[in-house]
């Protein structure tokens, strides 16, 4: 049996049951008595059943009616928050968002920031994919991630990047090597020493160095390439080499570690947020919060 009311239907019958009066429901509701009144014939036919008793002194519910105000009630209240839902949805004030990073942008800003979205937007479910940039444009293409938080974006026709923070690049060094007491590093060390790299097949970031400093006139010595940022300061220590890195993942400490600035300055470490051109309010929210925070929160981090 298809049934055809409508939640007009259901307001107008929770209104008479209520009062018990059909003048008095017609007054709450603003509509004429007698309109009301055919409606609730109709509902009582389309229904099949008597849901008042009716008679010039009274007006009663009926068994049958009086159950049906229970459920008239859940219903209303669910299409209340149907509604309310649907609008906060609307706004990005609840939902998903699924934000895929390597885990060296998480030495930045990048957890605090999720942690102030949290807060404002508390309705919404916030999750944190770690994976390879390639995975991260893979994943947000395919719609798996709504934003991804990386460095050295794709020039991709359906992706728009936004810069998140400004970031720069130091070197990671022994404690004992000849340059760790100075204040920077020049960047022509780089033709002698040798390097440890991220994984240049899976890091967009590791293959812009290398090609930096092919145009620089050399091609750098790597010893060893890892996967993770954290492996290049442990590896450090160990004597492999010396390694080119972001600024921030430089506060990963070591004792036996010196990380220091490269002079000069010959390629940014920047932090871009990746998204769809076709964006949710969730995504619009979060890029928001980053246009407003980010970057006094780097440069928190950078001062402490």
């Amino acid at each position: 049996m298809v049934l055809r009311m409508e939640l007009r239907h259901l307001r107008y019958f929770v209104a008479v049951a209520e009062h018990l009066s059909f003048t008095a429901a017609a007054n709450v509701l603003g509509v004429s008595q007698p309109p009301l009144s055919q409606q609730i014939r109709d509902l009582e036919v389309e229904i099949g059943v008597t849901l008042f008793e009716r008679s010039s002194r009274r007006v009663a519910l009926t068994a049958a009616g009086a159950d049906f105000l229970r459920n008239a009630r859940a219903i209303l209240r669910q299409s209340v928050d149907a509604a309310d839902r649907a609008r906060t949805i609307g706004t990005g004030a609840a939902g998903i968002l699924n934000i895929g990073m390597t885990s060296s942008v998480l030495t930045g800003p990048l957890g605090s920031l999720i942690r102030a979205f949290e807060q404002r937007f508390r309705a919404v479910d916030v999750r944190i994919h770690e994976m390879a940039p390639d995975d991260q444009i893979a994943a947000l293409k395919a719609h798996r991630t709504d934003l991804s938080v990386l460095r050295c974006p794709p020039e991709d026709p359906d992706l728009v990047a936004h810069l998140a923070w400004r970031e720069r690049l130091c070197v990671a060094l022994p404690a004992d090597h000849d340059l760790a007491a100075g204040s920077s590093v020049p960047v022509d060390v780089f033709r002698t020493e040798r390097l440890i790299s991220l994984r240049l097949e899976s890091s967009r970031f590791a293959d812009e160095i290398f090609r930096a400093c092919v145009v620089r006139g050399f091609t750098p010595r790597i010893s060893q390439q890892v996967r993770e940022a954290s492996s290049l300061v442990s590896l450090v220590a160990a004597g492999f080499g010396l390694a080119i890195i972001p600024e921030f993942v430089g506060r990963l400490r070591h004792p036996d570690v010196v990380v220091l600035p490269i002079d000069p300055p010959f390629l940014s470490a920047d932090v871009y947020a990746l998204h769809h051109r076709r964006k949710s309010p969730v995504v619009d929210n979060f890029l928001t919060l980053i246009g407003e925070d980010a970057a006094g929160l780097a440069e928190a981090y950078r001062n402490r």
